[in-house]
């Protein structure tokens, strides 16, 4: 089988908070991207969702993104929040952060979902059972750059403070939650005036492409109100302030027709144990003997669909990095399906939420792996 490969040519989002470190002249810090400015202050701001060809096929709705200056990156596998987000905050590939996907099983845990940090599909919180600094134990990236004497912000929507993902990954600095776009960009600005470092988040972009699908008119109109959020802090730069514009993946809307349905499909669910990821990016957790069984079956039953390989072969071909440590490597599945085109792989009674969702991401495709670096300095 001749397998996806991510791009050697392209720069990792994993390197844009260090690049611009480095471009702020802090100590310890390299810049594998071209940052070709110094900046007094800086922010990283993720756009949840806004993939690189969609930013290129709705310009028009954009003009301030598209006008600025550019560079295309990937986000690895899977190309999904959890594993964005971390890859940001942490400078590393999944491989090492290991937030493998938006659900994933931990030995002696279960199978748990990175964002709310709760057993998956339902249950308690784990924060105390499960403490995320023990999941994630390098420093970030944040924590480096306030022990080199940078004031450092993450500014994020309040509800995300202190939550699981929050801790494992964005950790380091002073949490300044908002609660609206405005909030949102006065908080940067102060932050890139008084010299320091923040990265900042919105989340609407990706919250409307899924309910209606990347591109529809209700995206469209999402997208016009981030090119203002933007406008608004790049307008008031001060001298030497830099604002990075990235994302943590694409999309892809699904195509029905190409859907499965992993709970109403029993075949399927022979010798699998337990089943992590998402729609378009699943790990399977089997009984021992069961791999050869389970490749057989995923593969006939999805054919042309995904790409259905055992985990040895996902992560010799790249897909989580060049490095996948021994405790993120037991967080892989046995198998790992990645979705192909406009396919998904469901599981309508497990998880009702994340199946009825019309737009998904989280594959290896160009649409989900490719994302814009967007720079302005003054």
């Amino acid at each position: 089988m001749d397998l996806p490969r991510l791009d050697p040519q392209l720069p990792h989002l994993a390197d844009v908070a260090p690049s611009v470190l480095a471009a702020m002249g802090v100590a310890g810090f390299a810049a594998n991207i071209a940052v070709p400015f110094q900046a007094a202050g800086a922010c990283v701001l993720l756009i949840d969702g806004l993939g690189a060809e969609l930013l290129d096929r709705h310009a028009t709705d954009a003009p301030v993104l598209a006008g600025l200056s550019r560079q295309t990156l990937q986000v690895g596998f899977p190309s999904t929040t959890a594993a964005g987000l971390a890859a940001l905050g942490t400078g590393c590939r999944s491989g090492e952060h290991g937030m493998v996907g938006m659900t994933f099983r931990l030995p002696d845990v279960g199978v748990v979902n990175a964002l709310r940090w709760r057993p998956h599909p339902w249950g308690p919180d784990l924060r105390d059972d499960v403490p995320p600094e023990t999941i994630q134990p390098a420093a970030t990236v944040f924590e480096r750059a306030q022990a080199g004497g940078v004031a450092v912000s993450v500014v994020s929507g309040a509800q995300f403070e202190g939550s699981g993902l929050t801790r494992a990954v964005l950790r380091g600095g002073r949490y300044r939650g908002v609660h609206a776009l405005g909030d949102l960009a006065a908080t940067v600005r102060s932050v890139i005036a008084d010299r320091g470092f923040c990265y900042g988040y919105h989340a609407d972009l990706d919250l409307v492409g899924h309910l209606h699908g990347p591109g529809s008119v209700a995206w469209r109109m999402q997208l016009r109100q981030v090119d203002t959020l933007v406008e608004s802090i790049v307008e008031d730069l001060p001298a030497g302030g830099l604002l990075a514009v990235v994302a943590d993946h694409g999309m892809v809307t699904l195509d029905e027709s190409t859907v499965v349905d992993v709970d109403s499909t029993e075949s399927l669910s022979e010798g699998v144990t337990d089943i992590g990821g998402e729609v378009r990016a699943r790990h399977l957790y089997l009984r021992d003997g069961a791999l050869d069984d389970v490749l057989t079956c995923w593969r006939e039953m999805l054919g042309e669909r995904a790409w259905v390989v055992s985990g040895e072969e996902a992560v010799s071909a790249g897909w989580f990095g060049e490095r996948v440590t021994d405790s993120v490597r037991h967080r892989i599945g046995d198998v790992v399906v990645a979705a192909k085109a406009s396919a998904g792989v469901l599981r309508r009674a497990a998880e009702p939420l994340e199946s009825s969702l019309v737009g998904q991401h989280g594959s290896l495709t160009d649409a989900e792996q490719k994302i814009p670096l967007l720079l302005a300095h003054r």
